[in-house]
């Protein structure tokens, strides 16, 4: 009678063979990677760590040939991976967008600004791994809408600004009136003093009382008016501080866009190469042997 606890020959052989075909593919994976990376192969490194990716975007297969065990290897030494693979990735950046400004800020990782001016906008991050920018999506947004705007020659502030400066001009319009209130008030508190003077006849009282409030109500409307005149000067200079800052974002949005025209010619292209950046990247990677290997 067999026993249900132990494992026949035929099973412990297959077993085996499995495992080691198992462990040799992993090996062979991790050889093949570490070749690549003496080799300076960065492409290869791309295609191997991965296949889906390349597949789809360079050789455009329907399936991909992703190895995603053996991919799975290297996750834990993705910051290392990126580090490596950045210094060719980042000398393509330099060429193909000359108005970006890598910053690392850890291993492998990498944030950019737009512009090398003062004030410079960060403008998001970049993922080496996937070769692909990882833009700011308010900061993007701004630079979008700033290309829209110009079909009604308006800058991205154009309206706030307007409505600023029409408001510091209500409140200067406040605060030189003063004077003029002042006269209305005293018109008024006579009004009141000779009412409250008259004597009326009782089929008129109730006339005479919706007069006295209205002008009760003149002269409370022309107070509020003056303690906002009051508040008014510090109003006007909140205004002229948030027009400052809004006209020194449209200035250097102005600097952006003049960047991206000078080297793409329109934002809808420049949208596009930045879609294409990993395809992009890895036929230069192909064109040039490897960037490294053509500087040396």
């Amino acid at each position: 009678m067999a026993n249900g606890n132990t494992v026949s020959n035929g099973e412990y052989l297959q077993a085996t063979q499995e495992l080691t075909k198992a462990v040799a593919s992993k090996i062979r994976y991790l050889q093949t990677l570490a070749t690549a990376i003496d080799n300076k192969n960065d492409r290869l490194v791309y295609q191997l760590i991965d296949g889906d990716r390349y597949s789809e975007q360079i050789i455009q297969a329907r399936h991909g040939s992703a190895d995603v065990d053996n991919e799975n290897l290297v996750s834990d030494i993705a910051a290392k991976l990126s580090q490596y693979l950045s210094t060719n990735l980042l000398a393509y950046l330099a060429e193909t967008y000359p108005f970006f400004y890598f910053e690392q800020i850890d291993l492998g990782k990498f944030q950019f600004y737009f512009g090398n001016w003062w004030d410079r906008r960060l403008f998001g991050e970049l993922n080496i791994i996937k070769a692909q920018f990882i833009f700011d999506p308010a900061e993007y947004e701004k630079l979008r809408r700033a290309f829209e705007l110009e079909s009604q020659s308006k800058r991205l502030n154009s309206n706030k600004i307007g409505m600023l400066s029409s408001q510091a001009d209500q409140l200067q319009a406040l605060i030189d009136s003063q004077e003029q209130r002042d006269g209305e008030k005293e018109k008024i508190r006579l009004q009141l003093k000779k009412a409250a003077q008259e004597k009326v006849m009782p089929w008129e009282a109730s006339k005479a009382k919706e007069a006295k409030q209205q002008l009760v109500n003149q002269l409370s409307n022309l107070t509020e008016q003056d303690e906002k005149a009051q508040d008014a000067y510090r109003l006007i200079k909140d205004n002229e501080k948030k027009v400052l800052e809004l006209s020194k974002e449209d200035t250097l949005i102005g600097y952006e866009k003049q960047s991206i025209i000078a080297k793409f010619g329109s934002f809808d292209a420049f949208e596009a190469r930045c879609e294409s950046l990993y395809r992009d990247y890895i036929a230069d990677l192909i064109a040039t042997n490897g960037r490294m290997n053509t500087n040396e």
